[in-house]
C-alpha cells in the first residue's frame, strides 16, 4: 500500500471510531494527575525549606524542583516508541504504577540524595504527555488532531490541583505545622491515586496501534530525527513547555520569598498563571486548525517576549541629583539657620531668602514605610534639597556655609536630591504572569499541531523527542533561575533569561518563514522586496 493510500485509510478510521472520545477523555485525566505529581516538589520542597525542615540552597532547592522535569523528559523518547509499537494503553498503565512507586519511596525520604532517587522515579509521571500524544493522534483525523491534542494537552492544568491542593493538604497534614513529619503522608496520597487511576485507566481503554506502527526498526523509527526543523519545533517547546514547567514551580518559592506571602497564597497566585495556561490549550488547538500554527507562534512569542520584559526590572532605589538653587545677587549671608538661609546685599541693600524644600527620609537605604506594606503600581519619588558646601572656602577648602561668606551671584547655595523607588506590584504582576501562561498554553498546542502535519507517520517519535526538549526546560529552567538569583541576589532574572530566549525562537521563526518563501514563492519574495526598498527611498 503506497504511503498516501495509507494515509486516506487511516484518516478514515481515525475519524469514524466511536470510541475515540472516551479514550480522549481517559488520556486527559490521566494525563492531569500525572502533570500534578510531576509539579509536587515545587510545593513540598518550598514548604521544607521555609519550614527548616532541610537547610538546603537555592541551587538544591533548583536540583530538586528539576529532577522529576530530568527524567520525565529524558524517557520520553523511549515511551514514545514503545507507544508506537506497544500501545498507549499498555505504557500509561505501568507509567501509573512506576510513578507510584517513587512516590511511596519519597514517604520515606530522610536526605537530600534520597530525595534525588525518589524523584528520578516519580519523575516518569512526565512522560505521560509523550505516551498520550501519540495515544490520541491515532484515534483522530487530521483535521481535528490540533483540537484533540489540545484538549488533551490542557492536562497541563493538572499543575494547579498541586499549587492549590498541596499546600492545604500539608497544613493539615502538619497540623499547621506543629508537626512537621505529618508531610510524609502527602507523597501516599498521591500515589494511592495514581494506583487507582492505573486500575481505571485499564478497564476504560483498549490500545490501539496505527498500520505502521509495528514493522518498523529502531533505525527506521529513529529517521525523522535527522530533520531540522524536529528541533526547531524542541526550542520553540523549549521554551512554552519548559518555561511553563520551570514557572510553575518557581513562582511559589518567588511569591513566598520574593513577596513575603504565606505558602498558601502563594500557591494560589502561582495557580492563576498554571491552571489557565493548561486549559486554554485547546483554544490553542483549534486556533492552530484554522490560522495555521506558524501564525499563532508569531503571536505567541511576541505576546511572551514583550511581557517577559515588561517583568525585567527588579525592585530597586535609584539616587538622583535633583532640583538646585543659585544666588540671584551677590552678598553677605547675615541668617542661617536648618532650612533657611539669608543673604544681604550691601550695594543694594536687598535680602533674599533661600529655603530648602522637602524632607530628606531617615535612612537613603532603605525605604519609607509605607513602602515596606505596600505594593505600589507605579515607581514613588521622594526629592528634597540641602545646602550646598562652600567651594572653595577661604583657606580653598570645601566646608559647610557660615554666616558672615561672601556669595557671588550665580553660585551654588542648595542643592536638590531625589530618590525613585520601584517594587513591582504584585496584582500587576500576577497579572502579566497570567498573559504570559495564557500564550504559552497557546504555544504548547501550536508546536504540537505542526507534528501530525510534518510527520503524520512518526508521531510517537517526533513528539517523544520534541517532548525531551521541552522537558528538558523544564529541568534546566529552575536551575537556572536559582543559579542566577544566588549569584545575582535578583528574583527578576528569571524573566531577563525568557525573554532573551524567546527573542531568539522569534528570530529564528521568521529567518525560516522568510528562506520558505524564497524558495517556495521566488517571483512574489522578490516583488515583496523590490515594494518595501521601493518605500524605503521614497
Amino acid at each position: 500500500m503506497s504511503g498516501a493510500r495509507e494515509k486516506q485509510v487511516l484518516e478514515k478510521t481515525m475519524t469514524e471510531d466511536p470510541k475515540a472520545i472516551k479514550i480522549l477523555i481517559m488520556n486527559t485525566l490521566a494525563f492531569s494527575l500525572c502533570f500534578a505529581v510531576w509539579m509536587l516538589n515545587g510545593v513540598l520542597v518550598t514548604f521544607l525549606s521555609a519550614n527548616g525542615v532541610y537547610k538546603w540552597t537555592p541551587v538544591e532547592i533548583g536540583v530538586l524542583m528539576a529532577i522529576p522535569v530530568l527524567t520525565g523528559s529524558l524517557v520520553r523518547l523511549p515511551v514514545g516508541i514503545w507507544t508506537d509499537k506497544y500501545g498507549g494503553r499498555v505504557v500509561y498503565f505501568w507509567v501509573l504504577m512506576t510513578s507510584a512507586l517513587g512516590l511511596v519511596f519519597l514517604h520515606f525520604a530522610s536526605s537530600f540524595s534520597d530525595f534525588v532517587i525518589a524523584s528520578l522515579i516519580f519523575g516518569l509521571a512526565g512522560t505521560a504527555f509523550a505516551v498520550g500524544i501519540a495515544y490520541t493522534s491515532v484515534w483522530f483525523s487530521s483535521k481535528h488532531q490540533g483540537l484533540a491534542l489540545g484538549i488533551f494537552g490542557a492536562g497541563n492544568a493538572g499543575s494547579a490541583l498541586t499549587l492549590l491542593g498541596a499546600p492545604k493538604l500539608l497544613n493539615l497534614l502538619t497540623e499547621n505545622g506543629t508537626n512537621l513529619e505529618g508531610w510524609r503522608w502527602l507523597p501516599i496520597i498521591y500515589a494511592a491515586i495514581m494506583v487507582l487511576m492505573a486500575v481505571v485507566f485499564w478497564l476504560f481503554t483498549e490500545n490501539k496501534l496505527t498500520p505502521h506502527g509495528a514493522g518498523k526498526t529502531l533505525s527506521q523509527r529513529l529517521a525523522p530525527l535527522r530533520h531540522m526543523r524536529v528541533w526547531r519545533f524542541g526550542a520553540y517547546y523549549f521554551l512554552v513547555f519548559g518555561g511553563f514547567v520551570g514557572l510553575s514551580q518557581w513562582l511559589v518559592p518567588y511569591y513566598v520569598k520574593g513577596y513575603g506571602v504565606s505558602l498558601v497564597f502563594a500557591g494560589l497566585l502561582a495557580s492563576v498563571f498554571s491552571f489557565p495556561s493548561g486549559v486554554i490549550r485547546a483554544l490553542g488547538g483549534w486556533l492552530s486548525d484554522h490560522f495555521g500554527a506558524r501564525r499563532v507562534m508569531y503571536w505567541v512569542l511576541g505576546v511572551t517576549g514583550f511581557f517577559c520584559f515588561m517583568l525585567f526590572f527588579p525592585q530597586m532605589t535609584v539616587l538622583s541629583p535633583g532640583n538646585g538653587v543659585t544666588a540671584s545677587e551677590p552678598g553677605k549671608i547675615i541668617e542661617l539657620s536648618e532650612s533657611e538661609m539669608t543673604v544681604l546685599n550691601p550695594k543694594s541693600q536687598n535680602k533674599v531668602t533661600y529655603k530648602l524644600s522637602g524632607t530628606p527620609p531617615p535612612d537613603l537605604n532603605s525605604v519609607s514605610d509605607h513602602h515596606d506594606t505596600e505594593n505600589l503600581i507605579w515607581p514613588s519619588m521622594v526629592s528634597w534639597q540641602y545646602f550646598a558646601d562652600k567651594h572653595p572656602g577661604a583657606n580653598g577648602e570645601v566646608r559647610a556655609f557660615l554666616i558672615g561668606d561672601e556669595v557671588k551671584k550665580g553660585e551654588l547655595l542648595i542643592k536638590g536630591q531625589t530618590r525613585v523607588y520601584f517594587q513591582a506590584n504584585i496584582y500587576i504582576f500576577t497579572a502579566f504572569v497570567f498573559i504570559i501562561g495564557i500564550a504559552m498554553g497557546i504555544g504548547k498546542a501550536a508546536v504540537y499541531k505542526y507534528i501530525p502535519d510534518y510527520f503524520p507517520e512518526d508521531v510517537g517519535v517526533v513528539g517523544g523527542m520534541v517532548g525531551v526538549l521541552g522537558g528538558l526546560g523544564g529541568f534546566f529552567t529552575p536551575i537556572i533561575f536559582g543559579w542566577m538569583l544566588q549569584t545575582t541576589g535578583i528574583w527578576t532574572t528569571s524573566w531577563m533569561f525568557l525573554a532573551l530566549f524567546t527573542f531568539a525562537c522569534l528570530v529564528w521563526l521568521h529567518l525560516v518563514v522568510q528562506k520558505m518563501m524564497k524558495r517556495e514563492a521566488p517571483f512574489l519574495s522578490r516583488r515583496i522586496e523590490a515594494e518595501r526598498t521601493k518605500l524605503d527611498t521614497d
